[in-house]
């Protein structure tokens, strides 16, 4: 992918130097709300796999390939100088982040997608057709199999890296793009045609709405890792008065999410999930004497069960989703009754205490145990799951 795109940038590039800069003006106003995008683009909320979208940016981008005039006058920039103003515009904006995070793969898969819709659209303009004369439906598709495109290249590049099944990883980022793809797409059609009427001032009336947007994504994002970050701390109020080993909650909340995302779950339901992970242990407060070891899963069903209760009862305080309780008291239950997601910490659980910090064979140990307890405590889908996950190492990929 990444080979690709530079012989992409090296095509446009070239072509851009011998031909000239068409229309500088208009492309540093592009290249400047591209890149303003991609400084100001959503950070993700702090769960894992979760990947930095710059949606102001995308839709900057998707607007100038789509661009076909200026205030009435012919923009004849083409398709090669499309690629050149995203991609420095692009890198302008990701300097200042750097060391935040992986930016390769997200600017390769930028001018991909970008270099192809103009691929698509800019000869069209320079073979003599003007505003209107593009097919409405060409300008509405492209945007559509830019955000599959997308996500076609995302999904191929977490699988290079986790080595996770390339279907669960798309169907995964395709939920996550479709509604902001939605609005990065009409952002972009409707720059486009703007721009050809009333010049650039389209683009900050076009964009504002958008900028809006993702500030209040930026906001939500982080009152949803503020509340992650409260369940953490209640959730270490076991290991704090000595009722289970260190580590043990995260290490449980850690395995759950990424079992929970190796098995199809959407976010919001992995985030109740981890938040039930890491709070699954919190009845032990209300014990008078420890569990050995805080090890709940040796214990006779019954007393599992009423730990679990307790649990829930003391989850229910705290102002966390009600769902986050249920899966807290259902964990104990037989598998067949559970929802995945308290069969998931179930077993992760399970696991952990068996495996404690012991690496190797001790882990092998412990899944061999799961597979061979079977009946009705632990679902083979979720422990076969489980076992996919710890082959890679435990990434939450």
């Amino acid at each position: 992918m990444r080979t690709a795109a530079a012989a992409l940038a090296l095509w446009a590039l070239v072509h851009t130097l011998r031909a000239g800069v068409a229309q500088p003006g208009v492309a540093l106003a592009f290249g400047a709300l591209i890149a303003v995008g991609e400084l100001v683009r959503q950070r993700p909320a702090g769960a894992p796999g979760e990947s930095a979208r710059a949606p102001l940016a995308a839709a900057g981008a998707l607007a100038y390939a789509l661009l076909g005039e200026v205030a009435g006058a012919p923009a004849p920039h083409g398709a090669a100088q499309t690629v050149v103003v995203v991609g420095l515009a692009r890198l302008v904006g990701t300097v200042p982040r750097a060391g935040r995070g992986p930016a390769g793969d997200r600017l390769a898969r930028n001018l991909l997608t970008c270099g192809c819709v103009a691929i698509c659209v800019q000869p069209l303009y320079a073979a003599g057709a003007g505003r209107g004369q593009v097919p409405l439906l060409v300008l509405l598709a492209l945007p559509a199999l830019t955000t599959l495109g997308d996500a076609l290249l995302t999904a191929a590049s977490a699988r290079a890296r986790t080595g996770r099944p390339y279907g669960a990883l798309l169907r995964r980022e395709l939920r996550a793009s479709g509604g902001i793809g939605a609005a990065v797409g009409a952002t972009g059609v409707a720059i486009a045609p703007a721009t050809a009427v009333a010049g650039l001032w389209a683009l900050p009336v076009f964009a504002l709405p958008l900028l809006l947007t993702q500030c209040a994504l930026r906001r939500f994002a982080a009152a949803r890792a503020t509340r992650r970050q409260t369940v953490a701390s209640l959730a270490r109020a076991t290991e704090i008065a000595g009722y289970t080993p260190p580590g043990h909650v995260r290490r449980v909340a850690v395995l759950s999410r990424a079992v929970g995302g190796e098995l199809g779950l959407r976010e919001p339901e992995l985030d109740l999930l981890e938040h039930a992970a890491l709070m699954h242990d919190i009845g032990q407060l209300s014990l008078v004497d420890p569990v050995p070891s805080g090890a709940t899963a040796p214990l006779p069903p019954a007393e599992q069960r009423r730990i679990a209760l307790l649990g829930g009862a003391v989850v229910r305080q705290t102002g966390v989703p009600a769902e986050v309780a249920v899966i807290v008291e259902r964990q104990a239950d037989p598998y067949r009754e559970q929802p995945v997601t308290a069969r998931i910490v179930r077993t992760v659980n399970a696991y952990d205490d068996w495996a404690g910090q012991a690496a190797g064979a001790g882990g092998a140990r412990a899944l061999e145990r799961l597979r061979s307890a079977g009946g009705p405590d632990f679902e083979p889908g979720v422990v076969e799951a489980l076992a996919r996950v710890l082959a890679r190492g435990g990434s939450t990929g």
